[in-house]
């Protein structure tokens, strides 16, 4: 176990070997144009990584929340086209937290804002209405859905085959598809204390800047490979001024981003950490915005060819900041912590993180 992040250094090794192995350019091309990646998750799920963090006693890989994360930085890394987040950190911590089974294939889960009505009876859900932006809806063995019920949070686990699935992308061409629930009924569950909306939107906003802060130092290092390769006018290209510029820009938004969505991660596997995982979202976001153009720049027209794996990371860095809150949503939501602690407790604040506001 490393002593800067506590994450056992085994999961990091294996999981870098396994996507080197099975994410290179063409595999991820293929699975953009086919909507799904069956060989990738297939030998992931070999692994058991996908339930990393899930006890093993409610069907998961046992592991620590850290373990996952860095699970999902890697995935990032590799741009690996499969449900990391959806079926393990977000859609598996639903289903465990309320005792339903966890599936052998992909889960997925509904994002915020999705508005659906639901109805119990007795341990049944009856859901209506639609939903855009699910995440690999098309594939996914369960969708795991949390509603608040009569001020009680509940999960129920639904069959995708109960339900209209449209298929949709995101700018990075991963499946994004719009659900339909046409009274699909489905077993729901109460959830354990602690397991509600805001928790899961917390935690998805994790997921996000775990899977950014991959990409971004894979999309750093590729720009210091290529600038060194190209030469032009008799030297590479990364020794001119204005080139060098931009490579120090991304290599210091690849070392921001890390480093927030870690110290993140690491209260979270502590305990309530709203605060940390607000501000580590927000910066990667904005880091995910200022590492693109500095790459894209640094690279000029080569960064926009599909036979170059840039674009891997800078579509899918585009796509996922907007998701579980943009830069207005987590800038509003720190701005009101720091507010509500006065003048007085602002440095407290900063330097207490979460502790502070529980």
């Amino acid at each position: 176990m490393t002593e800067a992040t506590g994450v056992d250094e085994l999961v990091t090794e294996t999981a870098d070997r396994l996507f080197t192995q099975i994410c290179d350019h063409e595999a991820v091309q293929n699975a953009e144009a086919a909507g799904a990646a069956p060989e990738i998750w297939s030998a992931f799920a070999e692994t058991g990584f996908p339930w990393i963090s899930i006890d093993e006693d409610r069907g998961g890989s046992g592991g620590t929340l850290l373990d996952a994360l860095e699970v999902l930085r890697l995935v990032g890394y590799h741009a690996a086209p499969i449900p990391a987040a959806e079926t393990g950190v977000l859609g598996g911590w639903l289903l465990a937290s309320s005792g339903h089974e966890i599936p052998a294939g992909p889960v997925t889960v509904l994002p915020n804002g999705n508005n659906i009505t639901a109805s119990v009876s007795g341990d049944q859900m009856t859901l209506a209405g639609t939903c855009t932006r699910v995440p690999w809806a098309r594939i996914a063995e369960r969708i795991a859905i949390l509603v608040e019920v009569d001020g009680q949070s509940m999960v129920a686990s639904v069959d995708p085959k109960d339900c209209v699935i449209q298929p949709m992308t995101n700018m990075a061409g991963e499946p994004r598809d719009t659900v339909c629930f046409d009274g699909a009924i489905a077993p729901a569950s109460p959830c354990l204390a602690g397991v509600n909306p805001e928790s899961f939107r917390f935690r998805g906003a994790l997921s996000r800047a775990a899977l950014m802060a991959g990409a971004i130092e894979k999309m750093s290092q590729l720009t210091v490979t290529y600038t060194n390769d190209r030469i032009q006018f008799g030297r590479p290209v990364a020794r001119f001024q204005a080139v060098q510029q931009h490579l120090v820009w991304s290599a210091q938004e690849a070392a921001l981003a890390r480093m927030a969505a870690e110290t993140a991660g690491r209260e979270a596997n502590r305990g309530p950490a709203f605060f940390e995982i607000a501000a580590a979202k927000l910066i990667t976001n904005q880091a995910a915005a200022r590492a693109t153009k500095a790459c894209h720049q640094a690279h000029g027209a080569m960064g926009m060819t599909q036979e170059y794996p840039l674009h891997h990371y800078s579509r899918r860095l585009w796509s996922w900041r907007k998701e579980y809150g943009g830069d207005a949503e987590w800038s509003k939501w720190l701005g009101n912590a720091a507010v509500s602690q006065g003048a007085e407790g602002l440095y407290a604040l900063v330097t207490g993180g979460s502790s502070v506001l529980s």
